[in-house]
């Protein structure tokens, strides 16, 4: 894993892609840390972060795009995969690869505060938590990334599709107040969510018969608790949709609170996309 680890993060400073992220990347923030601290003169530096969530729609697919899908265009994966190293390794090599490029921006931005305190008194458990949040969150983000690259050998569908995903993350809140919150049209937005997870996995597993039977059970179990209690479906997109939009579960930080949930639950995230892009690696070693 150690050498993956280190062959990633030498190729995004060789390419130049590394120095391009990290430059808009403290570019964006720097503007709206003048806009939002050193021109009003305010303290809080979470003004700043909790106005810059949406750097990550725009950046992380330049940082993602290449990190499989090149790979597999160019059938170089076929060297990682007859290696001694397991899936895993292959994966978490690649993660933390991207994950230290992530982390150089917030060792830059986390002296901000500090800076700001030679002038007046900072309030550093919000301005921190909000950083901690925003680390969080991009971790989250590169996961979600590495498994989108993981499925396709162009690195421009890879970033069209990863910035089209985080566009709808960014306002999932908003597509859901949207939406009708009648049961009969929750029942039919979970089957068809049910039919894209099967898809999903198809496209992992290349397995007909699993993901054909997890669509039926799915949508049987859904339909049988829509015809015992329709009521359980009314509002039911709205919550769900507000329980999984990542950037929701960024308030807390901003506000100054490391609630345990949270920061679980974008562990989760990292852990159930790292999974996923790791089955895909497994599937290709066994195909």
């Amino acid at each position: 894993m150690l050498a993956i680890y280190k062959k990633e993060l030498r190729s995004y400073f060789t390419s130049m892609i590394g120095y391009v992220f990290i430059a808009l990347f403290l570019a964006i923030i720097g503007f709206f840390f003048y806009m939002n601290n050193l021109l009003t003169g305010a303290a809080n530096f979470e003004y700043t972060i909790a106005n810059v969530s949406f750097v990550f729609v725009l950046l992380v697919p330049l940082l993602t795009m290449r990190i499989i899908a090149e790979e597999n265009r160019q059938k170089t994966e076929q060297l990682l995969l007859t290696s001694p190293v397991t899936a895993g390794d292959i994966i978490m090599g690649k993660f933390l690869a991207i994950f230290t490029i992530l982390f150089i921006v917030i060792a830059v931005i986390s002296t901000y505060p500090l800076i700001m305190s030679r002038y007046g008194q900072v309030p550093y458990a919000s301005s921190y938590a909000s950083i901690i949040g925003f680390l969080l969150l991009g971790g989250a983000y590169l996961a979600m990334g590495l498994f989108l690259s993981s499925l396709t050998d162009s690195q421009v569908v890879a970033a069209v599709i990863t910035f089209i995903v985080f566009f709808i993350t960014l306002f999932m809140e908003g597509i859901a107040s949207s939406l009708s919150t009648n049961h009969r049209t929750a029942l039919i937005f979970f089957i068809v969510l049910l039919l894209v997870i099967c898809l999903i996995l198809w496209i992992m597993m290349r397995n007909m018969s699993v993901s054909i039977g997890i669509g039926i059970i799915g949508t049987a179990v859904l339909t049988a608790l829509y015809m015992y209690k329709p009521t359980l479906y009314d509002g039911a997109i709205i919550k769900v949709f507000s329980w999984l939009s990542a950037t929701a579960r960024f308030n807390n930080f901003y506000m100054g609170i490391l609630d345990l949930a949270d920061i679980i639950y974008y562990l989760s995230i990292i852990f159930v996309f790292l999974f996923m892009s790791t089955q895909v690696i497994k599937k290709k070693r066994w195909s």
